[in-house]
């Protein structure tokens, strides 16, 4: 018995080491169709420049993501995006430049399996709330996902006082992932934010919505004089609910815009 237990682990370990040799799936089409929409959107609606990135986890294993390759969002293609392991590993780069902050969605997506698609921008108006007391909160419905919290990212605390800002490695990568917590929305003191969600689709809605409320909110906070109502924890949930089966008709807009 014990050596047919042998044997038939060492069978299982054979699939499994040939399963990894083979590398991962291929990606469903609309996946990457849509991953491609998501840079041209996040690009036309001013929340990428020539900066930023957006990935989404792999449909059939989820143990790799797809993101493009270094470059402006605005001019992604198909043929530019790869599949990375959650090391941040490019599984066939063929000697493509990579995003230097791709530790940010793989240490995510390894740290939140909840976790479907991400989005790093250096969203303007967003900003200032990542360096003042100033929180960022929910003003109005389109960003009541903002109500579960947004906390801010400090990276000193993980890379000490001479990092260049970048999470350029793992460990970087693994700090952000734990600060974000339960939240849809992290920001970056002195960087940007990051967004995460269910889907691509999701995830470009949070992304826009984050840089119209952080507009929204500097000047209602001018004009309160610092005296501004937010929506509650109540009004947050409810209209979060409202909105989730709506994205669609947010995306089929944007998408045609950008075209």
């Amino acid at each position: 018995m014990y050596k047919c237990f042998s044997l038939a682990a060492v069978a299982a370990l054979a699939l499994a080491t040939a399963a990894a040799a083979q590398g991962p799936p291929a990606p469903d089409p609309a996946l990457v169709d849509d991953l491609v929409a998501a840079n041209h959107i996040l690009s036309s609606e001013g929340v990428v420049d020539g900066f930023g990135h957006v990935s989404a986890r792999h449909d059939k294993d989820p143990r790799y993501f797809l993101l493009a390759r270094s470059m402006a969002p605005g001019l992604v293609t198909k043929s530019d995006i790869l599949v990375f392991d959650l090391d941040g590993n490019a599984v066939a780069a063929d000697g493509a430049a990579l995003y230097l902050e791709r530790f940010i969605h793989s240490e995510i997506y390894k740290a939140h399996p909840e976790v479907k698609a991400v989005v790093h921008s250096h969203s303007p108006s967003v900003i200032p709330f990542g360096v003042t007391a100033v929180p960022l909160r929910p003003i109005y419905h389109m960003s009541s996902f903002l109500g579960t919290g947004v906390p801010i990212f400090e990276i000193r605390g993980a890379g000490g006082d001479a990092t260049d800002m970048l999470v350029r490695n793992a460990t970087l990568g693994a700090a952000l992932a734990k600060d974000l917590g339960h939240s849809s929305v992290i920001l970056m003191r002195g960087h940007g934010d990051v967004v995460v969600g269910d889907t691509v689709k999701q995830v470009v809605f949070r992304a826009i919505y984050t840089e119209v409320n952080a507009r929204l909110e500097a000047e209602a906070l001018r004009l309160g004089d610092g005296k501004v109502t937010f929506l509650n924890d109540q009004e947050a949930a409810a209209s979060g609910a409202t909105n989730a089966p709506l994205v669609g008709r947010a995306w089929d807009l944007w998408k045609a815009k950008a075209k």
